[in-house]
């Protein structure tokens, strides 16, 4: 089984994978990761617009899938229970449907989000709660296809968790989810 997680910028996405990794033996592949290679590489600064223009680029140039095809077939080539993590555009995301990866969306509050990533404070969530918003706001909904729709990704979802409680509360959630049985 392979699944894709979208969510908003500090649902949970990662504590969903983490949980999965560990107690359902899932292989994790990272679009912010792939991604961040590719920005490294090309010698970008290490923060969020970079990300965002580094994988529109790529989108732009080898279609709006393009990150999804990637990871998909790094998950088939080494077999198993996969999650493909991050998935941000609607052509990433029917293009995984398509091969019957099942699309999982984690969301929370906006607030509640935004004091998460400030606890995580990775080199993309140094930002205050003005800029968490307009970031937020230009992910969410692009018409663009190599741009992020985060809304439009979430809408087409086979299951949703919402995580607004405790990670214990997250991993119940989960846990009930007939496919993970």
């Amino acid at each position: 089984m392979i699944i894709g997680i979208t969510g908003t910028n500090g649902a949970g996405k990662g504590t969903v994978v983490e949980y999965l990794v560990q107690e359902k033996g899932f292989k994790h592949y990272s679009a912010r990761e792939f991604i961040l290679e590719e920005t490294l590489r090309r010698g970008a600064p290490k923060n969020r617009d970079s990300l965002r223009d580094v994988a529109n680029e790529l989108r732009k140039m080898h279609g709006p899938a393009y990150v999804g095809e990637q990871l998909l077939a790094r998950a088939k080539e080494a077999g198993g229970g996969a999650l493909i993590e991050s998935i941000r555009t609607v052509g990433e995301a029917d293009f995984l449907k398509s091969h019957g990866v099942l699309i999982g969306a984690v969301d929370a509050d906006r607030q509640i989000r935004y004091e998460r990533v400030v606890i995580r404070g990775s080199m993309t969530d140094k930002v205050s709660f003005e800029e968490f918003c307009t970031q937020e706001d230009r992910e969410m909904a692009s018409i663009e296809p190599w741009d992020m729709n985060i809304f439009g990704v979430m809408k087409i979802a086979d299951f949703t968790l919402l995580n607004n409680g405790t990670i214990e509360e997250l991993h119940a959630q989960i846990d009930v989810l007939s496919l993970f049985q």
